[in-house]
């Protein structure tokens, strides 16, 4: 307990409340570092890779671009919709935003640490359903799209907010399965105990198919190429933040950076060791676990995961709706709860001593391949599928314009600019009255002629 004087009364608080509070603004400040530096990231990214030139006036190398345009942002007119439900659209973006931050009080972002000559971990709070709470968290942040979409009293929001509740759903299951296989393996929820437990192999090798399918699902999570369905803007102006400006419109953007690096975070506790080194540098230098070192090989992951999400973006072209649901649904989640049958099958002769450590990773290995062939596989049936399909289209619509009849296949249509109308004979009359009334005699005069 230490003594401090407060307002003139004396009052002891305790350090790990102080401990905590320092962890809490480090965290807060480290994810609002990050969201900046991301954006001015992927900029540079982009334009390396389209060969152009990015942000390179505000600041060194353009550093300073991304606060300057929340400045801007900060500064500009905010416009609120008369058709709007005022209050669900002012809080809509709280919503999104909170649960972004909120996700990250349980990822370990490194070891025990001295701090104020007290040690303590580099997390802000350990729960042993961490795995849980974030998944949990996450849920409620996809409320604010949702009402983002309905409270702005417009037709292509209230679709982008539709797709985005039923992209996490979609995407959502596959990535809990993917947690369960984790689970199993380490028995633990605990994002500090996953990440102790992965002292020797990281899961990202006995576990490949979870950490494949979960890397796909979290890019559906968060929005980004090439799933970004909810804000489509070829399709849906903006998506569901169309009528946002100003500061709720950088909520919104903040949210879906901070949601990038919780995802990634995620990603580097459950499959790729959390904080601790690579390989190569633990065989030579035992201290690489100790200390602040964990943190900068935790941020070096992070920035690897980070390029990774700019090149999908960069080269990946965005998928239509049906094929997303179906990657979804036909595939993901099946292949999810067949590998998490099989995963449960090897813990469990494991446990039961029918078979020991050094047999269980070649065998998740190998199954993990087949998974993956099998999964390439009903994705080159399906894409085959929609290449028939295309072509017979095709074929349908080059039918119908060879055809010059000027009525579309049957129906009495205008015809088309440069079509011409074919001379038709017309058709002679079946009865001699009806061809003399044609010619303009009649019956009677005919009669008498004869």
């Amino acid at each position: 307990m230490d003594h401090w004087v407060i307002n003139g009364f004396d009052t002891h608080i305790p350090w790990w409340f102080l401990l905590s509070l320092v962890k809490a603004v480090a965290a807060f400040a480290m994810l609002v570092v990050l969201t900046l530096f991301n954006i001015w990231f992927e900029r540079r990214v982009v334009s390396w890779m389209q060969m152009r030139v990015g942000p390179d006036r505000v600041g060194p190398q353009g550093l300073l671009q991304s606060l300057a345009d929340g400045v801007k942002l900060a500064l500009k007119e905010d416009i609120v919709p008369t058709n709007a439900d005022k209050p669900v659209f002012w809080a809509a973006p709280v919503i999104s935003t909170v649960p972004a931050f909120l996700a990250f009080a349980v990822i370990p972002w490194g070891g025990r640490v001295s701090i104020f000559h007290h040690w303590t971990t580099l997390q802000l709070v350990d729960l042993p359903i961490g795995v849980l709470y974030i998944l949990a968290v996450s849920s409620i942040g996809i409320y604010g799209i949702v009402l983002a979409g309905w409270s702005s009293g417009s037709t292509y929001p209230l679709l982008g907010g539709i797709r985005s509740s039923a992209q996490m759903i979609s995407y959502e299951i596959a990535m809990g399965l993917s947690f369960a296989g984790v689970f199993l393996y380490a028995g633990t929820m605990s994002t500090s105990g996953i990440v102790a437990a992965q002292a020797h192999t990281w899961y990202i090798i006995p576990l490949c198919v979870s950490g494949i399918i979960y890397m796909i699902s979290m890019v559906g999570e968060t929005n980004r190429a090439p799933f970004d369905l909810p804000e489509a803007e070829g399709e849906l102006v903006g998506g569901f933040h169309t009528e946002y400006s100003s500061l709720k419109f950088a909520l919104f953007f903040l949210a879906e950076y901070i949601n990038l690096v919780v995802v990634s975070c995620l990603a580097i506790t459950l499959f790729f060791g959390g904080w601790r080194a690579p390989w190569p540098i633990t065989t030579f230098w035992s201290g690489a676990n100790q200390g602040w070192f964990p943190m900068i090989w935790f941020l070096a992951k992070l920035l690897i995961f980070v390029f990774v999400f700019i090149w999908l973006r960069g080269t990946l072209p965005r998928l239509r709706y049906d094929q997303f649901m179906r990657l979804g649904w036909k595939v993901l989640i099946p292949v999810s709860l067949v590998w998490l049958l099989l995963v449960a099958v090897i813990r469990q002769l494991r446990n039961a001593g029918d078979m020991d450590q050094g047999h269980l990773v070649p065998i998740c290995l190998v199954a993990g391949v087949l998974f993956v062939a099998l999964l390439i596989g009903l994705e080159v049936r399906e894409r085959n599928q929609d290449e028939r399909a295309r072509r017979r289209r095709n074929a349908e619509d080059a039918a119908r314009e060879q055809d010059t009849s000027g009525f579309g296949g049957g129906f009495p249509v205008p015809p088309m600019p440069g079509q011409v109308r074919p001379i038709v004979a017309r058709r002679a009359p079946r009865t001699p009255s009806l061809a003399l009334a044609a010619n303009g005699h009649s019956t009677e005069e005919s009669s008498d002629g004869e």
